[in-house]
Order: C-alpha cells, then structure tokens, then sequence
C-alpha cells in the first residue's frame, strides 16, 4: 500500500466529505463499524467451525438456520437504524 502523508489523508478527507455531505458521516461511519463487526464476528465463527469435525451434510441445516437468525438481527437492526433516521430529520 503506498505511504499517505497527512496532506493526502486531508485531501481525501476532504473529497469524502465534499461527495457525501457532513451530515451523512456518522451514519455512514456507525455503517462501517457494524460491517466490521459483523465481519470479524463471520471470520471468527468460521475459524471455530473449521476446529469441528462435523460433516459437511450435517453444516447445511445448522449453517440455513445460522442465516435465517442473522438475517432477522440484520432486518431488526435496519428497523432501528431507519427509525433513528427518521427522529433525526424530525429533530433536525
């Protein structure tokens, strides 16, 4: 990766800023810090279940039903992060 001095962190910074609107950023940084942890949570997961010995026939039922429960987390999170949108432009 190349090295970024503190004028090009500006300058993209900068752009970012410029592209998305200063009110969009903290959405969007809450955004990439649950991508981040649903990430790490994913790759850890996926580290213990490399450690079992179960068959691989035996992960399809458990693996469908892992994402149905985190599809509704997902869905119940987007509920929440909607209606907190929705109190922020009322308020603001």
């Amino acid at each position: 990766m190349a090295d970024l001095g503190a004028q090009e962190l500006i300058l993209i910074a900068i752009v970012v800023v410029l592209l998305f609107g200063w009110k969009r950023m903290p959405d969007m940084a809450r955004s990439v810090g649950r991508s981040v942890r649903i990430f790490k949570s994913e790759v850890d997961e996926m580290k213990k279940d490399g450690s079992t010995s179960k068959s691989p026939a035996a992960e399809v039922p458990d693996a469908v039903a892992e994402a149905d429960r985190r599809a509704a987390e997902a869905e119940r999170l987007a509920a929440e992060a909607r209606a907190e949108a929705d109190r922020l432009r009322e308020a603001g």
